[in-house]
């Protein structure tokens, strides 16, 4: 960000100019203010190239593919100008520092954070081929490593579906080292350049070097269709993908959607460590940003996720890559069963009280606070790695019972559950389905698989995994009526199945690891360590039911590694 100089303007439609953000080919990119206080970024095209017709014809594609492209990857269209000289148009103004200026200033970005990077950017560009469009100059200097996740900018050369190219003879679009082997030779741009080009932007996080190499256009365009993409040193899973990715036959390259699963994302990628901390590369502000503007409100704590967490076109388990900030759920009482039965079915105010003061840290925090989804507490008292396996030599769990409200919902609006998982496994796929291969749930009983994918048992280490699933609400087991606070949601983990050593079935012959169960024939419910009733068919409750896969380490000692959920109509 630089200072304004002498022949800059001082404003460019309603906004004031406050700073330099850069430039680019086609012209000026300043930070600017509106009337009201909001910071924009306002790109001007120069006056030499203002009267060139193809020129403004691709700035006028730009201002369309911007507005067209709207998404959580992508910063808004907030105004344009196209009539008359300055052509300008204004964005939204994101803060972060660029790919590029991140990698040059802290080095190559570690393999966990290369995949969740390259599964957000992988998502943002479906978001923007979804809407016929191809980015067509995706490079570090082009992904802005925001607070909410990464920005693709600069559709300067973006084109829709059915446009005609506005390159110059003789020049392919792009940039040399980015651009895909097909475009260089034959100007065939489509998704496949793009996804050439994410992997090209990944190997360049991955080892802080350019992907073909340094040098004339020419020699790195020549490298980028003959030669192979720098990995030295790169992670080999991570080299793999990659290099798929840059296969010099656009046909040989993954779809994104297939990118995103063998990314195997389990955590936000604006809750990784070392991204979060790229934060202080972001430029600060000048201070006339601040001269005459109304305070900002607070920005609200990263939350849970807004996005589905099993996308069929992701595959199940997919976990998603961007959160964005979410109001913590509303405090609930638990059901009025679940507390005479926990105190032994006495029924009182004070067994009541006792229960829920028992329940105070877990659900209050230690300052006796509410937690939010992203600091959601443990249950249990030691998490290892998830993906490397449970515990050693530890009593089998017979049974799992919960000893605290479980606020998982899965919501068939959204196609989600309110709540992240607590712990990462990456190895876990499952499924859900009607056992007849119905698409109604409520034809019948349901069939749940799971199976831990490429693990790594060590000698004696095991991983309990129990499934749980909860109806909408509770159920009176003497009546079969809902309890009278059926309206509030179910507190309680549900039904849950005997936990199961996932170890042991992976090593099992013929087992391909998988291990199947059948709801309600496989599900129980236990309080103080018996069997309190049997689970019940899913058509007794119409509504929206919950399932979590649990790492158990002791009957009262899990985490939900995974959330599904199906509807009952």
């Amino acid at each position: 960000m630089d200072a304004l100089k002498a022949q800059d303007p001082a404003r460019i439609g309603a906004y004031t100019l406050l700073a330099r953000l850069g430039a680019g080919g086609m012209g000026q990119v300043y930070l600017g203010r509106s009337p009201g206080g909001r910071l924009v970024a306002i790109k001007v095209i120069r006056d030499e190239i203002a009267d060139h017709p193809e020129a403004l014809a691709r700035f006028r594609r730009e201002v369309e593919t911007v507005r067209l492209v709207r998404s959580a990857y992508t910063a808004n269209l907030i105004d344009a100008s196209l009539d008359s000289s300055p052509y300008w148009l204004a964005t939204e103004y994101v803060s972060g520092p660029t790919l590029s200026k991140a990698v040059g200033a802290r080095g190559p970005m570690p393999p966990e954070t290369c995949r969740r990077l390259f599964a957000a950017l992988a998502e943002g560009l479906a978001a923007v081929h979804e809407q016929g469009v191809t980015h067509r100059d995706l490079k570090p200097q082009n992904v802005l490593l925001a607070a909410q996740g990464p920005q693709l900018i600069d559709f300067g050369i973006a084109r829709g579906a059915g446009q005609t190219a506005l390159t110059e003879a003789g020049f392919a679009p792009g940039t040399p080292g980015y651009t895909a082997p097909e475009v260089l030779m034959r100007n065939e741009v489509g998704p496949a350049a793009d996804v050439f080009a994410l992997g090209a932007t990944i190997a360049y996080a991955a080892t802080g070097r350019p992907p073909f190499g340094v040098g004339e256009a020419a020699t790195v365009s020549y490298r980028a269709v003959h030669e192979p993409v720098d990995l030295v040193g790169v992670e080999p899973e991570l080299a793999d993908l990659i290099q798929l990715c840059v296969s010099k036959d656009p046909a040989a390259r993954p779809q994104l959607a297939e990118v995103i699963v063998r990314c195997r994302v389990a955590a936000a990628l604006v809750e990784d460590s070392f991204y979060t901390g790229l934060a202080t590369l972001a430029e600060a502000l000048p201070a006339a940003a601040q001269a005459g503007s109304p305070p900002m409100a607070p920005s609200p704590a990263v939350g849970l996720h807004e996005l589905p967490t099993s996308a069929p076109q992701y595959g199940p388990g997919y976990t998603p890559t961007y959160v964005s900030p979410s109001v913590p759920p509303a405090r609930r009482r638990p059901a009025p069963w679940i507390v005479a039965v926990a105190a032994g079915l006495v029924v009182g105010v004070a067994t009541a009280a006792f229960v829920l003061s028992d329940q105070g840290e877990d659900d209050r925090g230690t300052a006796g606070k509410e937690t939010t989804a992203a600091a959601r507490p443990s249950v249990t008292s030691s998490t290892p790695a998830a993906s490397t396996g449970g515990s050693s030599g530890a009593e089998p769990p017979a049974y799992v019972e919960t000893n605290k409200l479980v606020r998982d919902m899965w919501f068939s609006e959204t196609q989600q559950c309110n709540l992240p998982a607590e712990e990462r496994n990456e190895h876990l796929q499952y499924s859900v389905v009607p056992v007849d291969g119905s698409e109604s749930y409520s034809s019948g009983p349901l069939k749940i698989t799971a199976r831990l994918k490429y693990a790594d048992p060590k000698p004696g280490e095991t991983y309990y995994l129990s499934v749980a699933v909860k109806p909408p609400h509770p159920i009176d087991p003497e009546t079969g009526e809902a309890l009278d606070n059926a309206a509030q949601g179910n507190m309680d983990l549900g039904f849950t199945s005997k936990p199961i050593d996932m170890y042991e079935v992976y090593k099992t012959p013929g087992s391909n690891g998988t291990t199947t169960l059948t709801y309600p024939d496989d599900f129980e419910d236990y309080v103080e360590g018996k069997k309190y009733q049997d689970a019940f068919p899913v058509a007794k409750a119409p509504g929206d039911w919950t399932v979590l896969f649990l790492h158990v380490r002791g009957t009262r000692d899990f985490a939900s590694i995974a959330c599904d959920g199906f509807q009952v109509p």
